[in-house]
């Protein structure tokens, strides 16, 4: 009986919880029947239900439209009105932009290029692959990125393992063509050992997956929803804009990467150990170089040539980047300005380019329209350079809904006054040096945010709480809100705790183990270089000095 028992609980544990652990919170606001508790009892309800993953992340996300109605914190029209945002509008354009980037492979094509220039000895091609990952991921998703640079990498290492020039696996009967595992191979997948140089070029790429989205504000969801949470929060501020989050957030990015390449070569590859096992496993020789850079110029040839569709979407992307980054440079009269006096959003300059993306056509037959000769005529129209039906298959529908739901979290939040009793928890704390607060926050949420399976969750709980304590203490709400949201991306540790970590170690089967030994390390980097560049760099920026009279 106990053995069926487990069996079950196995098999039905998701639904279980999902009824449990409503009752169990019950406590929270019968003991006290105020909006502030109602509204802790659904967001650690909601909480619950996203570290555990017993309800698809989106489908979790749209609780608050019912139970913040029903329970009297935020009626049904405010609610859904915080589920299509500003922000909402720019993620939508943004990652639009990153599908018709990767549907003309655009991006595979500077990887290739890129890392051809850097080199391909094994540490020279570990640079390149990290680098390009970063770059790559500060425009699309960081899982995009990940996705895209792990077969690039897989068809190297296989390639040089054939040739007898370095081991992928441990043993030679585990030797064998590098696979994202499925049903078929399950068993096979579970009993590889991955070697020290396989190990590395996956998680590293997982990692500057993760680093290089805080690079760029359309990098992450998670930079998305602190746009919209810190605007929702503070109306009267300046914003946070495309141009000043890129002018702080690209040099922490940039150190940030270069520690963790040497953390991760001196780990796994035998930096400044040269008599290391390690070191003398990669030293592969100009055959190897050789094979590598075969692998790369296959890969490029099979691309082809650069075509019209490739030059057209790639002066769309470099539109969009320049038009962001000059509405309001700050060093100069931004261009909007010299159109209109209204306040003109990032969203409007996405969706501007998302427009011409569909108007233009993805091949270049329409200029022989009138021509005489009748052979280059085109007998069919040319479709766009993205198509709805492209968006429609590809876009991350359920990040809209999770940006949604934190949004609605966050307006609850403050609604109920929930963030500002906690903040007033804290009072006592938000009286200390802010230096010293902000240390201990990050720290906080750095190790919270291994455990969340979506950094957008751990930034939706955490950031209203931290604009509260900000009014309390009377800091900058730039302060501690940026600082807490980056470190919600600070995600490691774990396998689970990003979809980048989920993919690479899947691929390679890298014990948790060694995912927790290393993500520690680059956590502890994160954290430093935070706590070195942006106390004292934001402040140019933001001036945390003042406390600013929009925050009043």
């Amino acid at each position: 009986m106990a053995s069926l028992i487990l069996q079950a609980l196995k098999l039905y544990w998701r639904t279980l919880f999902l009824l449990i652990y409503p009752l169990v919170l019950l406590p929270v606001f019968l003991a006290e029947n105020t909006p502030a508790f109602r509204c802790l009892y659904v967001v650690l309800l909601m909480a619950g239900y996203w570290v555990l993953e017993v309800l698809p992340l989106a489908v979790t996300a749209l609780i608050p439209m019912v139970l913040f109605p029903l329970m009297g914190i935020l009626s049904t029209k405010k609610t859904s009105l915080a589920y299509m945002k500003e922000t909402n509008m720019m993620s939508i354009g943004g990652l639009i932009i990153a599908i018709a980037v990767e549907q003309c492979n655009l991006h595979k094509r500077v990887a290739l290029h890129v890392m051809k220039i850097v080199g391909c000895s094994p540490r020279r091609l570990n640079v390149g692959l990290c680098c390009v990952t970063m770059f790559v991921s500060m425009w699309i998703s960081n899982t995009a990125a990940a996705a895209m640079m792990i077969p690039i990498m897989q068809a190297t290492l296989t390639s040089l393992e054939e040739q007898g020039i370095i081991a992928v696996y441990g043993t030679n009967a585990d030797r064998d063509q590098l696979s994202y595992p499925t049903e078929a191979n399950a068993e096979e997948n579970a009993n590889r050992k991955p070697t020290k140089i396989t190990m590395c070029y996956f998680i590293s790429t997982a990692y500057a997956a993760t680093i290089g989205g805080s690079g760029c504000i359309i990098g992450s969801g998670m930079n998305l929803a602190f746009k919209g949470l810190y605007e929702t929060r503070f109306p009267d501020s300046p914003g946070v804009e495309f141009s000043s989050w890129m002018l702080l957030n690209l040099p922490i990015m940039l150190v940030t990467m270069f520690f963790v390449i040497i953390w991760m070569q001196f780990h796994f590859l035998g930096l400044f150990r040269p008599n290391s096992d390690d070191a003398k496993k990669i030293k592969i020789g100009p055959e190897g170089r050789f094979i590598a850079k075969s692998i790369m110029d296959q890969q490029l040839h099979e691309l082809g040539r650069m075509s019209f569709h490739e030059i057209c979407v790639g002066i769309c992307f470099v539109l969009v980047v320049l038009l962001w980054f000059f509405k309001r440079p700050g060093f100069m009269k931004g261009w909007t300005e010299y159109i209109t006096d209204t306040n003109t959003g990032d969203a409007t300059i996405a969706i501007l380019v998302v427009l011409i993306l569909f108007l233009c056509p993805s091949k270049s037959e329409f200029i022989y329209s009138l021509s005489k000769d009748e052979s280059k005529r085109p007998k069919s129209s040319s479709p766009s350079l993205i198509t709805w039906k492209t968006v429609n298959q590809k876009m991350p529908w359920s990040l809209l809904f999770l940006l949604g739901g934190g949004f609605a979290m966050a307006d609850g939040s403050q609604e109920s006054g929930m963030s500002k009793m906690i903040a007033e928890y804290l009072r006592n704390f938000g009286t200390l040096d802010k230096h010293y607060v902000m240390l201990v926050s990050c720290a906080t949420i750095g190790l919270l945010t291994q455990v969340f399976s979506s950094n957008i969750a751990c930034a939706t709980l955490v950031i209203p709480v931290m604009a509260d304590l900000s009014v309390i203490s009377k800091i900058h709400p730039m302060f501690l809100m940026m600082s807490s949201a980056l470190c919600c991306g600070y995600a490691y540790c774990l396998p689970v705790s990003t979809p980048p970590n989920a993919i690479a170690v899947a691929a390679c089967n890298m014990p948790t183990w060694n995912v927790i030994k290393v993500g520690s390390g680059i956590l502890v980097i994160n954290l430093v270089v935070l706590f070195s560049i942006y106390p004292f760099y934001g402040n140019i920026i933001w001036d945390f000095d003042t406390y600013p009279e929009w925050a009043v």
